[in-house]
């Protein structure tokens, strides 16, 4: 009786332990709080924090006595259904490429320039306009007159250097008359003088004292004109400016240098004694009615604005804002007069709303005003009844419209609608709920009704308890972002603000930061990519400019593909579907261009796109014909197919379009007359050195492509003939070279320039995100890359440090990669890279690839698993000595979780997602493992398995 009891007693204990080392990796580190924090509100708009669902996205300032809920609408853009490819492009096709195979690039970047760009949006009539403008047309006087009547202008200050957008005036363009005085110095009498006003967008005539001095219709010069003794007089002298600014930024933009002021001087004399005329000018505006400007591509749009109003509420005790991760949630809380008040934000994927609780501590404590508004021109906002209000929009130049509505809910109190806000007093609680939707359909229809969502959104939060909506949104959200979770040192700094800690993180160690930065980016994947919706663009879902920078389109030479590197590895692969549904769109549309600019079967993208899946070369010849862009996608797809091991996307959906893409390749794909090798041509190494013949990293990713399509040829036992060709061509494709400096080279030729700082490192693909370049089976290569990237240096925009963490990752040089993300997680000061007080990327200005980027960079460190191996802290920086993670992937279809402690490997537990072989290493040891479907493995520090 004894003995059996006893070794009962024994497996009991090993199966507690055994238990307890399953729930210490599961479970969230101790005292880990996972929320962005900070004691002030939002100043400017990377100050706030984001909310969002995929399809609906906010920003949250938390002002307590004026808030602004920023929100956007996934398909709110410029532009319309149209064909963007160029008809008869392809018939310079080798006209071009034999340019560039006789050395003359500029002129074949000249001919390419004219004759195979992509198609441009249609244009407005411009010299009508721009004549009407001139004959002061809407005007009575003439404001260059210097006994106008100003009396009656507006100010602004000038220069703004980001133009009058930034004053306040966004969506501003057209034809405005500025006007300013100088009094003249005694001691400046007779002499001749300069005037300077800086650079001007986009065009001016400049009146001294009623008569013109100068013009200039170029946005990048500076305006320097002469002023001759007789044009100006004794004492006050009168300046008038017209601007003519057709698109984007307006206005007096001054100098790259903002310390640079607006000047008048005697000629010949120093700057000194100048006198400043950057100061309140007044301005009216003449028109705001400019022609549309042909465009390549469409903007993003913001949709608009929710302004809460609480009189009393400026002075205030106990601040605190916060975004929860855990919840998706975001708090914002404070005193007045004794009396705690309290909001929570978050946006519902269940219900299509974004959420707004209010409440206080003293019932009937809560009197505000709430009110609808929105940067559009062409917008209005309306009562429905006295709990709803209705803003409706249009997009300038283009086709969209949208509705948004806001409705609120109250616990007691009075509540009245007038005007464009709603008024409620005495209230206990009031619950707010905003909706948006616009007419886009799909890329090809927009005939849909803006208001539909609206009203289902409504309908569907309609008699359920705030408490019901906000349970309904966290269960959605957590069964995403609880399926990982990351330890990378006990979280000591949680009662230091956001703000402070990302100040203080290069100089003192905060390991759980890094932690925090990997979770964040998730929680950011997550609300701006949920399956159903579009994709992640540059700024994920989040954009409050009408011009955004690079139209805040998909980039797709790198950014719109490093939105996506986190999503399999860390647990999200539900959130890449968006990716898939617009690859399906861009391969339609992919076909068009494919024929009309290279009469090649397939389809092809370039280095851009947006929600009208334009597929065609944009901006430059030197930078816009870039091929590889279906390819690069493509290997999305084959991603998918190794982490998930999931036969019928392989099948159905990812090899139709990867065969598809490398069809046009095997068309494309040219003889060098030098080499003989197949070269890619015309394309470029992004985003320099012009327009080229033969770029490293074109031939990494179409050899990806074709190896990729030839291995799924084999798992799904088709197309034999077409994987025997592409395995033919993919011999005879240019190699990757080692160049006179030990370089890996970017380009056929070895003319690599060692002092190249660029924030590209292109030609070092096929290292990461690719694996053409590894340890295992080029190491001479991985020699070179690695050579290549000392050479380019360290410091980079956003987005590129991103790249870099995850390349050192690669070279298992962990420490080397750790100081690149202190330098990402550092303040974007000054004009700077590193990130913003909200966390968001600098590229800069605010790009999201860096926050994914950096988030797969710090899991590539922990865990990889290219060269059909499952490596075990490849690259552990000695800052995260201890920590453990759960739920990360591996390629195979494998999900890991595993702990070390001191820089050495404690336990690791494996979760065999479709069964196969395993190969897991740590160190000098190799395990091979044969698994079996939904089992799972668990070893010790030395991959010895724990028995029981």
């Amino acid at each position: 009786m004894t003995i059996p009891y006893f070794s009962y007693l024994i497996s009991w204990f090993k199966k507690l332990v055994l238990a307890t080392g399953v729930l210490a990796l599961c479970a969230p580190v101790k005292g880990q709080d996972l929320k962005l924090w900070y004691k002030d509100p939002a100043a400017r708009w990377t100050d706030a924090l984001p909310i969002g669902n995929g399809r609906l996205g906010a920003m949250i300032f938390a002002g307590p006595g004026q808030e602004r809920i920023q929100f956007n609408e996934e398909t709110l853009w410029t532009g319309e259904p149209r064909v963007y490819s160029r008809e008869g492009a392809s018939k310079y096709l080798p006209e071009i490429r034999q340019l560039l195979f006789e050395g003359k690039q500029k002129e074949a970047e000249a001919l390419a320039a004219e004759k195979f760009m992509g198609v441009l949006s249609g244009a407005g009539n411009k010299d009508v306009w721009f004549k009407e403008m001139r004959a002061l047309k809407g005007l009575t006087g003439n404001p260059s007159a210097v006994n106008y009547d100003d009396s009656k202008w507006k100010e602004m200050i000038v220069p703004t250097p980001e133009g009058w957008e930034a004053a306040g005036w966004q969506g501003l363009d057209g034809a405005i008359w500025f006007r300013t005085t100088f009094e003249l110095p005694e001691s400046w009498k007779g002499k001749n003088l300069v005037l300077d006003l800086g650079k001007i967008r986009d065009q001016d005539f400049t009146y001294v004292n009623g008569k013109l001095i100068g013009s200039m219709d170029d946005a990048g010069a500076g305006r320097q004109y002469k002023l001759s003794a007789s044009d100006v007089k004794p004492g006050k002298n009168y300046i008038a400016v017209q601007v003519l600014n057709y698109f984007d930024k307006g206005g007096f933009v001054g100098y790259k240098d903002t310390s640079r002021k607006l000047l008048v001087y005697p000629e010949g004399e120093q700057e000194s004694s100048a006198l400043s005329l950057s100061k309140a000018w007044k301005f009216l505006v003449q028109n705001d009615e400019p022609p549309a400007v042909p465009r390549f591509q469409a903007d993003y749009q913001p949709f608009g604005d929710l302004f809460l109003n609480f009189p009393g509420h400026d002075k205030t005790s106990d601040y605190r804002r916060e975004l929860d991760l855990r919840t998706a949630v975001s708090r914002t809380s404070y005193k007045v007069n004794g009396v705690t008040f309290t909001r929570e934000y978050f946006v519902s994927q269940p219900d299509q709303v974004i959420a707004v609780h209010i409440s206080a501590s003293k019932p009937g404590s809560l009197h505000f005003s709430a009110g609808l508004g929105s940067p559009h021109k062409y917008s209005s906002v309306r009562k429905i009844d006295n709990q709803t209000l209705a803003l409706s929009l249009k997009v300038r130049n283009g086709v969209l419209k949208g509705e948004s509505y806001l409705r609120v809910v109250t616990s007691k109190g009075k509540v009245s609608a007038s005007g464009n806000k709603i008024n409620i007093s005495g209230a206990d609680a009031v619950t707010l709920y905003l909706t948006a939707g616009t007419n886009y359909k799909n890329y090809k229809d927009v005939s849909g009704d803006p208001s539909l969502a609206c009203k289902k959104a409504l309908a569907s939060v309609s008699g359920k308890t705030y408490g019901a909506v906000r349970n309904a949104h966290v269960k959605e959200y957590q069964k995403y972002f609880n399926t990982f979770s990351i330890n990378l040192g006990k979280d000591t700094r949680d009662n230091i603000p956001t703000d402070e800690r990302l100040k203080q993180f290069a100089s003192v160690s905060d390991p759980s930061f890094a932690a925090l930065y990997v979770q964040y980016g998730r929680y950011l994947l997550i609300s701006s990519s949920r399956p159903g919706t579009r994709p992640a663009n540059l700024q994920g879902i989040w954009n409050d400019l009408l011009t955004p920078p690079w139209g805040s389109k998909y980039t797709t030479n790198i950014n719109l593909e490093m939105n996506y590197w986190p999503a399999e590895m860390l647990n999200l692969s539900p959130m890449a579907q968006p990716l898939f549904d617009m690859i399906d769109e861009l391969r339609s549309t992919g076909r068009q261009t494919a024929k009309m600019h290279y009469n090649a079967p397939g389809w092809v993208l370039h280095h851009n796109t947006d929600l009208w899946r334009g597929t065609a070369p944009i901006n430059s010849s030197t930078h816009g014909i870039w091929v590889t862009g279906a390819a690069w996608l493509c290997h999305h797809l084959w991603e998918h197919y190794l982490y998930t091991q999931d036969k019928e996307f392989l099948k159905n959906r990812a090899y139709p379009v990867m065969k598809d893409a490398a069809l046009f390749f095997n068309s494309f794909l040219v003889k060098d007359p030098r080499t003989g090798w197949l070269i890619s041509t015309p394309s470029n190494s992004p985003e320099q050195g012009g327009l080229v013949a033969g770029p490293a990293m074109d031939h990494q990713i179409i050899r990806d492509l074709f190896r990729n399509c030839i291995q799924a040829a084999s798992v799904l036992q088709t197309d034999k003939s077409l994987a025997d060709t592409l395995q033919q061509k993919y011999k005879q494709i240019a190699p990757n070279q080692v160049g006179k400096y030990g370089q890996l080279q970017e380009w056929l030729e070895d003319k690599d320039d060692t002092t190249n700082k660029h924030r590209h490192v292109s030609h070092l693909w096929a290292v990461y995100p690719g694996n053409e370049i590894n340890w295992e089976h080029t190491a001479d290569l991985m020699k070179a890359a690695r050579q290549s990237l000392i050479y380019r240096g360290d410091a980079a925009t956003g987005w590129s440090l991103g790249w870099k963490i995850n390349l050192w990752a690669r070279f298992r040089e962990g420490d080397h990669s750790y100081n690149l993300i202190k330098m990402l997680l550092s303040p974007a000061e000054n004009g700077g890279a590193g990130s913003y007080v909200n966390l968001f990327d600098a590229h800069p200005p605010f790009q999201i690839d860096g926050n994914f980027g950096g988030a797969a960079g710090i899991a590539e460190l922990l865990l990889q698993s290219q060269n059909e191996l499952i490596d075990l802290l490849p690259a552990l920086p000695s800052s995260f000595p201890d920590g453990d993670v759960k739920g990360i992937c591996a390629r195979g279809g494998f999900e890991l979780s595993f702990s070390w402690n001191a820089g050495k490997l404690n336990r690791v537990e494996i979760l065999s997602k479709e069964g196969g072989s395993c190969s897991l290493r740590y160190g000098q040891k190799i395990l091979q493992i044969k698994t079996a479907k939904g089992e799972r493995y668990q070893f010790d520090g030395e991959l010895k398995k724990i028995q029981f």
